[in-house]
């Protein structure tokens, strides 16, 4: 559908992407879609040249969102001048510094000195929490990313990549030009605005001569209930998830919570907790745990030899679990990740609103370790139920049915990718954890050549790179990115996918 000069995508079965011409009129846009939203929008989200409106079509039909889309004139884009401004003290001592000047055609001192010259502002941000993309006024070096990016970019990193500044709030992998390094906190978690640069921003970059210890972060204490439990051996990976982060795409940080929603809310339901409680997520085993206080507990999901001192206990009902009792979980045998729900639900500081632990952005707490003791909360729904009926079993061995749904750059590939998509054969490969999976299969034929222009993603994207096997997003998947999206995968069955274990056959089923 093309309206004016934007041209609405589908993304998945609640996302609509409307692509625009420059960055301008995103930012208009997004600033005229932001003053008048209507019941059931659940988030706006900007980038280069996109602006992503997700959208409860329970709540909200997706023709009623592309009315209103249609409807709404873009608001002025120009820098506001009463838009608050910060001043980022940055040491220009990066390791890049060289390299951009010789891209720019400048020597270091004077693309230093441009850089803090230059007016800026924060067009959108992404990618990670508090990550900036911002936009200079007269600046037009369009400096190109690494060949290879890095595995990690040091916090306060400032750089330069495809004419834009950004601002990196915590270590992560990145291939933008690093520059200099920023002594600001970017980006506190508890805060009630976390990220110090948000969209429309003004920014102004000050030099510094010495380099500045960066602040240590403010944490907010509160007195820890008693202990409950007590972490023997973690196996692999045990992290404490609830439902996430969902409406913060905005600020770059991603939906996180559990891989399995289906599976903890099950467990939640069974001990009587809150949906909105939090589990502990157990990947593969063996775990092992000791009780300090009588719990009801359940266990859902991925299943393997489940025993409370050493006798068989049930999956899939409440149990008692009584204090100074060890519980065990053996090796899963059957799918990928096990729920363990303790009534009440896991207590742990909330971090950005959630208790859940994002393994790329490292919001929430760390996985959890041998020796961790961990207070229960008081997120109560109602009784143990006496008896419930479980319409639901643990993830069988063999084939995972991915549903998907139409992406926003199908034309981007060739007329047979979706043809190819559905035959597969396709397999989840080695690299599955809970930021993405790639799928090992046959390569789809990418008929368009060059970068995409970084725009918003959602878990459960099957985002293309150029080796043309998909990667789907999982829960804790960036914000932003820049490759192509051929199709969506349905809540449901990213669930499914959650529990796929590597060399797993994935049948791929479009279903709208």
């Amino acid at each position: 559908m093309v309206t004016g000069r934007r041209r609405i995508l589908p993304f998945g079965s609640g996302g609509l992407l409307i692509e625009l011409e420059e960055l301008d009129a995103v930012l208009g846009l997004h600033a005229g879609l932001a003053a008048s939203v209507p019941e059931g929008v659940e988030e706006i989200v900007p980038a280069a040249r996109t602006v992503l409106v997700r959208f409860d079509p329970r709540r909200v039909p997706a023709q009623a969102v592309r009315a209103w889309i249609a409807a709404t004139d873009a608001a002025a884009s120009r820098t506001d001048p009463d838009a608050p401004e910060v001043t980022l003290p940055t040491v220009y001592d990066g390791p890049d510094l060289a390299e951009a000047g010789r891209w720019s055609g400048l020597p270091p001192a004077e693309l230093v000195e441009r850089h803090v010259r230059t007016p800026w502002r924060v067009a959108f941000t992404g990618f990670a929490p508090g990550f900036a993309y911002l936009v200079g006024e007269g600046w037009d070096l369009d400096i190109p990313r690494l060949d290879a990016p890095r595995t990690r970019v040091p916090a306060g990193a400032v750089a330069l990549a495809a004419g834009f500044t950004g601002t990196y709030p915590r270590a992560t992998p990145g291939g933008w030009r690093i520059i200099g390094t920023t002594t600001a906190p970017l980006f506190a978690p508890d805060a009630v605005v976390p990220a110090l640069l948000t969209a429309g921003t003004r920014v102004r970059f000050r030099p510094e001569r010495m380099r500045v210890e960066l602040p240590s972060p403010t944490t907010t204490t509160t007195a820890a209930s008693a202990p409950a439990l007590r972490i023997d051996g973690p196996g692999p990976l045990a992290t404490i998830q609830d439902l996430g982060r969902p409406g913060a795409g905005a600020t770059g940080i991603a939906v996180s919570g559990a891989a399995d929603r289906r599976a903890a809310a099950l467990a939640n339901r069974l001990v009587g907790s809150a949906q909105t409680a939090a589990v502990i997520e157990i990947l593969l085993g063996p775990f092992r745990a000791t009780a300090l206080a009588d719990r009801w507990i359940a266990l859902t999901g991925g299943l393997g030899a489940f025993r409370i001192d050493g006798r068989a206990a049930d999956p899939h009902r409440a149990v008692f679990w009584p204090a100074g009792s060890v519980l065990e979980i053996g090796p899963l045998v059957t799918g990928l990740r096990a729920y363990l729900a303790v009534r009440g639900g896991i207590d742990a500081p909330r971090s950005a609103g959630s208790r859940a632990t994002d393994t790329l952005a490292g919001l929430g707490p760390a996985p959890l370790a041998a020796g961790d003791e961990i207070p229960t909360g008081a997120e109560i729904a109602g009784e143990v139920p006496p008896i419930d009926a479980v319409a639901w079993t643990a993830p069988a061995p063999g084939d995972v049915t991915l549903d998907v749904v139409p992406g926003p750059r199908a034309d981007w590939f060739a007329a047979d990718a979706g043809r190819m998509l559905s035959a597969g054969p396709w397999h989840v490969s080695s690299a599955a954890d809970r930021i993405g999976v790639r799928l090992e299969g046959p390569a789809l034929t990418r008929i368009r050549a060059g970068e995409l222009a970084s725009e918003a993603m959602l878990p459960g994207a099957l985002q293309v790179p150029p080796d043309g096997r998909p990667v789907v997003l999982g829960v804790d998947g960036p914000v932003t990115g820049g490759y192509p999206v051929i199709a969506v995968a349905t809540a449901e069955s990213l669930g499914r996918l959650a529990q796929a274990r590597p060399g797993t056959r994935v049948r791929i089923r479009p279903v709208g």
